[in-house]
């Protein structure tokens, strides 16, 4: 179902320089940069549908509650992409995976990688794409076996059970890691 690739299928791969397509800079038009804990904001489309790329970037520099903080950055961005209010079951299915695979993300970097840096959300032709970056060394992954009735090693079980793909991100010469998740919208 889900692999760690280090980009995503769609992506060509690493580009020539070493950098990834899939932890390029978001194109400047549309997008606001956020500094700070302060959430950024972009123009968008009423609806997630449209063929255009829309991204939304929020650092978190210096934050606390760095959880309930994605999880409302991510809220706002799936209301303006038109992903909620949810007029189905299916779609408030959609946006709920959406809210809580960000919140396995950013908990992870928080428990495993001295916290998250930073997080990207971009939604292109109904896909959904979340990327936290943080300075962690660790590699994510399922645990293996994944044992349902014992706490702790879930996260990575979610993210592999709810997204189309997921991967890890690594530039060379560059201490962390950009782990990055992608989910659809329902048919």
């Amino acid at each position: 179902m889900s692999t760690t690739r280090p980009y995503s299928p769609g992506d060509r791969g690493p580009e020539p320089s070493g950098a990834s397509g899939a932890s390029a800079p978001v194109p400047s038009s549309g997008v606001t940069e956020a500094s700070g804990a302060a959430s950024a904001s972009a123009p968008a489309s009423a609806s997630g549908e449209g063929g255009g790329r829309q991204a939304r970037r929020l650092a978190f520099e210096d934050a606390t509650g760095v959880v309930p903080l994605a999880r409302d950055f991510t809220r706002e961005a799936l209301y303006a992409w038109g992903w909620l209010p949810s007029a189905t079951a299916d779609q408030r299915a959609a946006a709920e995976d959406v809210l809580l695979v960000v919140s396995e993300l950013v908990t992870n970097a928080c428990l495993h990688a001295e916290g998250p840096d930073e997080l990207l959300i971009t939604c292109e032709k109904k896909v959904i794409r979340l990327e936290v970056s943080d300075r962690g060394t660790g590699q994510p992954m399922p645990r293996t076996p994944h044992r349902a009735g014992r706490p702790g090693g879930h996260g990575m079980f979610i993210v592999q059970r709810l997204c189309l793909d997921w991967g890890v991100v690594r530039t060379p010469g560059v201490a962390g890691k950009r782990v990055w998740a992608e989910l659809g919208a329902p048919a």
